[in-house]
């Protein structure tokens, strides 16, 4: 179902619909901006892209990624990107605008919306993007070793992160694609009582060296369901920088690390494969 045009062109843009592996897909025109859209995945909120401004990062959470892309390197200085998760290739577009020359791989599982995003939000021809339809595992897997300077996880299937991508397994191979010095960066769902956020804090913890985690202060006090952005690296972050950009967004989000992090972790486990299971799923409530 649905329909095709050409989302460059079009003015008096309306709403496309269409069938995707992953469910129904919405790319709603956004009444601001004529060249904007937000793309809903069976009703839930997965990306939004201004084709006019790509540096434009409307959702919390991607302009809290936002900012991890901002201080990975020197400014405006090329880097080796891996997006596992692609939705609308946001952030993909975020690096290629901010970070020129630089090299991304992305992947994508559902190969229908890979199409339906290529059709009606092109990418720039001139940005160095591959698009990979393939399970984030697999296609992290091919990755070659020492490879990226960043690694963003934002992976969700019916709302909810598949329990591969939870454990420990997961993140050997995401350290075995990072170069020295390299951050990952994931976006985590959770809700009271913040069972999988800890689980996956003590995951990483169990991996690597320098740990920070970016999110609106209710959602760390659990007082509702929210996302979080975990960030880990060998080498040490730009905490006093990550904490004043999050406190000065639109949502303000905090910033927790070292021994407030391990203390907000409360002693969790860290989770192998063999233990692995999906993060929850979003209250109703959530995307009304």
């Amino acid at each position: 179902m649905g329909r095709s045009r050409n989302s460059g062109r079009r003015q008096a843009a309306e709403a496309v619909v269409e069938d995707v592996d992953g469910g129904l897909a919405r790319l709603v025109p956004d009444r601001e901006r004529p060249r904007a859209w937000t793309l809903l995945i069976d009703g839930a909120p997965q990306s939004h892209v201004d084709l006019d401004d790509p540096t434009r990062l409307s959702f919390e959470y991607q302009r809290r990624f936002g900012h991890v892309v901002d201080l990975v390197a020197p400014p405006g200085g090329p880097v080796h990107a891996v997006h596992l998760g692609g939705g609308a290739f946001t952030l993909a577009r975020y690096v290629a605008a901010t970070r020129p020359r630089s090299t991304q791989q992305v992947v994508e599982r559902d190969a229908a919306l890979v199409r339906l995003v290529r059709r009606e939000l092109p990418l720039d021809p001139r940005a160095r993007i591959r698009v990979r339809s393939a399970d984030a595992r697999e296609g992290l897997a091919k990755v070659p070793d020492g490879w990226a300077g960043l690694v963003v996880a934002d992976v969700f299937s019916g709302a909810r992160t598949p329990a591969h991508l939870t454990s420990t397994e997961f993140l050997d191979d995401v350290r075995r694609a990072l170069a020295p010095g390299g951050v990952y960066a994931a976006n985590l769902a959770d809700g009271p009582p913040l069972a999988h956020l800890r689980g996956q804090i003590a995951t990483a913890a169990a991996r690597f060296a320098e740990l920070a985690l970016i999110a609106d202060p209710a959602v760390l006090r659990g007082k509702r369901f929210g996302n979080a952005v975990l960030v880990a690296s060998d080498a040490p972050l730009p905490i006093a920088e990550l904490t004043r950009r999050a406190a000065s967004d639109p949502h303000p989000g905090r910033v927790q690390h070292g021994r407030d992090l391990t203390d907000f972790a409360g002693g969790a486990a860290p989770v192998t494969d063999r233990a692995a299971v999906a993060s929850p799923a979003p209250p109703p409530s959530v995307f009304r």
